[in-house]
Formats: structure tokens, sequence, C-alpha cells
């Protein structure tokens, strides 16, 4: 988290299924000129208790975050589940959203029934092949191996219930009310949520612009950090 400054931006960092703050590149969480917060969600990372298994409950756990540190309207950086938790948000409390930042997302989120019914059957072969399809083959093995040891630390309720609310996602035909200025980022070699996901977004969102990152995969903050922040940076001003 950066040191909070009356005049800088709030940014929430929202990870996706499976996640923790550190899925997030050190170059985004300490963005000059900006207060940023890394959230771990609800029994992930450092947080203590249940994940959620919709997507309504995340983002209602972000709202009694804004309200226990007294931010009004920050601008919700969402990752995969975190898209949705970040696009739910913008609908269901768009007074308390400046602006999001939409990465490897879309605005229906369904997951392959081999991924629901391995969760249950087989944990560790889930997670491998989540892993595969998660980052490009041109991923040092150390990053794409962390990857793996996050998702297994999650443990399968936790996960299970993260992929099952993201199945459950589906606001594709509510995009039209959200009037909040938006960045839709996504790698072109993103094979869990595709470009044409993130071209959706951007033309049913009102005041939304797209950046392709080549050669990126579904990871692309972490893939392509400074590319990016870049962005991020170039959005906030």
């Amino acid at each position: 988290m950066s040191r909070e400054s009356a005049d800088s931006p709030a940014l929430i960092l929202v990870h996706g299924a499976g996640g923790n703050h550190l899925h997030w590149p050190a170059e985004l969480r300490r963005l000059h000129r900006a207060t940023v917060y890394a959230l771990d969600l609800p029994g992930h990372g450092r947080s203590g208790g249940q994940g959620c298994d919709t997507i309504g409950d995340y983002a209602q756990a972000i709202v009694e975050f804004l309200n226990t540190v007294g931010i009004e309207q920050p601008i919700i950086v969402g990752h995969s589940m975190g898209g949705a938790i970040a696009l739910t948000l913008a609908l269901y409390f768009p007074t308390r959203v400046a602006g999001l930042v939409l990465m490897a997302t879309g605005a229906r989120l369904r997951v392959a029934p081999a991924i629901l019914d391995g969760m249950r059957s087989n944990f560790e072969g889930s997670v491998e092949l989540i892993t595969r399809f998660a980052w490009s083959p041109e991923t040092k093995p150390a990053l794409t191996e962390l990857g793996r040891q996050a998702l297994l630390e999650t443990g399968p309720d936790v996960l299970l219930g993260d992929f099952s609310a993201c199945d459950r996602f589906n606001v594709m035909e509510r995009l039209g009310e959200i009037e909040h200025p938006t960045l839709v980022i996504v790698g072109t070699a993103d094979q869990l949520t595709p470009p044409k996901y993130a071209r959706f977004l951007t033309e049913h969102i009102s005041d939304a612009r797209l950046v392709l990152v080549e050669d990126a995969s579904h990871m692309v903050m972490l893939e392509r950090p400074l590319e990016v922040t870049g962005a991020v940076r170039e959005f906030l001003e």
C-alpha cells in the first residue's frame, strides 16, 4: 500500500480467482502519485474468513472495506474475477466508484465444467490445468510456479467458490448502464478471457477505451508489468 496523499487518486486493486495481493506487480502497487490498496479478498492471501460464492458478496466486502478506511470514490482495478467485482460495484454502487480498470475479464465469465468438476475430484490436477492456460509459454518458470502455489494455498473450497461465482456472473445486458471512465486491458494471447471479451466491454460501456498487450496471456499484469502500469498511469492522467 502506498502512502496516502490528499490529492492523489485512490486505486483499489482486486485480484482474480484464487489470487492475492501479490498478483499485482510492484510497479502498479507502488504507482507514483496514487494511493494504492492491493487487497486480499476474504479467504485469500492474508485475509481471514471464508471465501464468497457470489460476485455480489465480494463486491459487498469491498464496500465494507471502503467504509472502514473512509474512501468515498476510488478507481477500481480488477483482474479476471476482480473485473467482475469491479463491474458489479459500478452497477450496484455507482456513486462509490470514480472509474474502472478491467484487466483480462468479461461481462460473462463461464467456467469449463471440467474445471468445476475437477475442483471436487482432482484439485491439484485442476490447478495444473488452470496454470497451463493462464500464463504465456514465454513466462519465466519461477513466476508461473508462484502463481500455481497461490492457487494451491487458496485451497479447493475457496477456489471452487470463486469459479462457481464466476460461472454464474453475467452482466452482458447491463453494460450500457455504466457511465464511469473505463480502461480495458487484455493480452492478445489470453485463452481464458480472450480479446473478444474485452472488445465487447469496450463496445458496450460508453466511456471505455481498449489496450491490447501483444503476446500476453491471462496474467497480463505480471507478464507485462511496465506496459500495463504505463497504460494505467496514462488513464489516470
